[in-house]
């Protein structure tokens, strides 16, 4: 089959294209996010009215809260991210899925024992605990199931359910059951929830974010770059790696799996959204091979930075940011990759409330087209406004 390639100006947003995908989102651009963490979970459960083929790679390396329990006990990638992805996707019209959420979203108390806890568990698996009692069938017996394997993988274990995530304990029991595979889990829940895009973590593997900084301190784990539970970084970062484990911080290689190659080069729009800078978003394009995939997507790559407030950023203008994710988009190729084949355009906010310095013509002189455009929320400043967003990115699909 031949193929052409044809350039054509477009408008931001586009009202016929945007008309276009609301009125049949089963048939929206395939555009592919690099993300993990939160930061686009509001922007998800948007994006599902205007496309069902998303597709969101994910960061399987958060080490804090009840993921870092669970990956510490099981030596398994973390799957809170995943979760929180799937049920933002999830069709919030289908009988079920409202009960579904709230089971999944569900933490157990941090003040009762480990029998009361047990008990509490035991309740859920036997189907008499009422939010698992609310969710129909055939939902509610896989959730039981689920939990049944997680209770007896952590039987020989002093797994601590203290403040634990009841999705996070369904989709491990569900890892367990698959010999330790998460793709067959999300797969059964992504139809279960009838999730309107697809979801996988860049790699399968259990490996640590491991941060570099000016000084030459190491923070290993993620939860110690984002600040989240021992306060912000005060230095800027050098680079970030991966590691076996928080034991042996020595660099780690790993390459990005086939499936995975096959969905970047098959995107019809690439976007390096908003988020933690080094967690969420460059720690996606640590494995070897994902900037050789992303060069052979014949389509838009967009990088829509961050308003000013990411900790992680700290000391890095915009400028920098940019210069910094082409760092690590051309340290994931397995060979010299132009720069037009890896990033085209920088979306932001028209206000510019980024951090400085912007060193908007340094970043046009990349050869990266800068577009303002309004984005900023005027409910929630400085967030942005997850329509506007929607509607200029998928009108460069």
């Amino acid at each position: 089959m031949p193929t052409v390639t044809i350039s054509h100006t477009v408008s931001l947003p586009d009202p016929v294209k945007i008309a276009r995908f609301l009125k049949a989102p089963e048939l929206g651009p395939r555009v592919l996010f690099f993300s993990g963490g939160t930061a686009l979970r509001d922007l998800s459960r948007e994006l599902v009215r205007y496309t069902h083929n998303s597709t969101h790679l994910i960061t399987p390396f958060d080490s804090g809260g009840s993921s870092a329990k669970l990956r510490t006990t099981f030596k398994m990638l973390a799957v809170g991210d995943l979760r929180n992805r799937l049920m933002a996707l999830a069709d919030r019209s289908l009988h079920g899925n409202h009960e579904i959420y709230n089971l999944f979203a569900h933490r157990l108390p941090k003040d009762l024992g480990h029998d009361e806890l047990m008990a509490l568990l035991a309740a859920m698996i036997e189907g008499r605990d009422p939010l698992v009692a609310d969710v129909p069938d055939p939902m509610r017996k896989i959730i039981r199931s689920h939990l049944k394997f997680f209770r007896k993988a952590m039987a020989a274990t002093d797994f601590d359910l203290r403040g634990a995530s009841i999705g996070n304990l369904i989709l491990a029991g569900g890892f367990f059951n698959y010999n330790r595979q998460i793709d067959p889990v999300i797969y059964m829940f992504t139809m279960l929830v009838k999730a309107r895009g697809t979801v996988r973590p860049i790699i399968n593997k259990d490996l640590t974010l491991v941060a570099e900084m000016a000084d030459g301190t190491l923070l290993a784990g993620q939860h110690l770059l984002t600040g989240k539970e021992g306060g912000p970084i005060a230095q800027p970062v050098k680079r970030v790696y991966l590691s076996e484990n928080q034991q042996n911080l020595r660099p780690v290689a790993v390459n990005v799996r086939r499936k995975v190659k096959e969905q970047i080069r098959s995107a019809e729009l690439i976007c390096y959204p908003i988020g933690s800078f080094y967690s969420s978003l460059v720690a996606n394009l640590l494995p070897m091979g994902v900037g050789d995939a992303i060069s052979k997507a014949q389509c838009p790559k967009v990088f829509i930075p961050n308003p000013a407030g990411d900790p992680e950023q700290f000391g890095l203008g915009l400028g920098d940011s940019v210069r910094r994710l082409m760092e690590y988009l051309r340290a994931s190729c397995t060979k010299p990759r132009p720069t037009q084949s890896l990033l085209n355009f920088v979306l932001l906010d028209r206000s510019k409330h980024y951090q400085t310095p912007l060193n908007l013509k340094q970043i046009e002189a990349m050869g990266i087209s800068v577009i303002e455009a309004d984005l900023r929320s005027l409910e929630k400043p400085p967030y942005f406004d997850e329509q506007a967003v929607i509607e200029h990115l998928l009108s460069l699909a």
